[in-house]
């Protein structure tokens, strides 16, 4: 007999694991508000979560000249990081129903790794693992600052890379539509979230859709056994 093969499960961060919208566009905010600039619609800001910050600002201020869209970037990390400071990252970006169940039961299992790959900085995920006492939780953690922005999948690549694990053996599991682009660019199964920052009927390449966290370990249970 055999030994079970290693699996990754890929998580997003922000509208996956833990809900930071209050965050998000409370420092939108005042990152357009400091530019004298109109805030983007709430649906507008969610709709494009999960892109790297630089991208993320083309898509809001399109009309925007670049030194001011890199000042609305450096303005948005300023007043997130003000934000979080204020409340505290358990607070101001909670998790989702289930989540943290669903990682200790993951994480318990020997054959099974998880990672990250998130729109996040690297100062933004820590101060998220932090908060939330995640250290040694995740094997591999994709950050905005080594990457292309998603859906481009160098970070899924670089993740099953440091893994060591195939493409066949792992899933990514994400709200938006650019995770679920990433992971079939990068040859990953990925299994959409009905709760986050994108409509269910944006996913369109997810290979799997899931309502709550509670039914993931079946899920991944039935992706395995085919």
């Amino acid at each position: 007999m055999t030994d079970a093969p290693l699996r990754l499960v890929i998580f997003d961060v922000d509208g996956t694991l833990v809900d930071s919208q209050a965050d998000i566009l409370g420092a939108m905010h005042l990152s357009f508000s400091a530019e004298g600039l109109v805030t983007p619609a709430r649906a507008l800001v969610l709709g494009v979560v999960g892109l790297s910050l630089d991208v993320l600002m083309r898509e809001l201020a399109p009309d925007a000249d670049a030194a001011t869209q890199a000042r609305l970037v450096q303005g948005y990390k300023d007043a997130y990081m003000t934000l979080r400071a204020d409340q505290g990252g358990e607070i101001s970006s909670p998790f989702y129903v289930g989540a943290r169940e669903a990682l200790e039961a993951l994480h318990a299992q020997p054959n099974t790794l998880l990672g990250v790959a998130t729109g996040k900085s690297r100062r933004g995920l820590d101060k998220l693992i932090e908060a939330h006492g995640l250290k040694g939780m995740f094997v591999t953690q994709q950050v905005a600052d080594f990457h292309p922005s998603k859906p481009h999948p160098a970070m899924l690549l670089a993740a099953l890379s440091e893994a060591g694990v195939d493409a066949k053996n792992a899933v990514m599991v994400g709200d938006t539509s650019f995770d679920m682009d990433m992971a079939q660019a990068a040859g990953i199964r990925g299994i959409g979230v009905r709760w986050g920052y994108h409509p269910a009927a944006r996913l369109t390449a997810a290979r799997h859709m899931l309502d709550s966290f509670d039914a993931l370990p079946a899920l991944l249970g039935t992706i395995w056994e085919n």
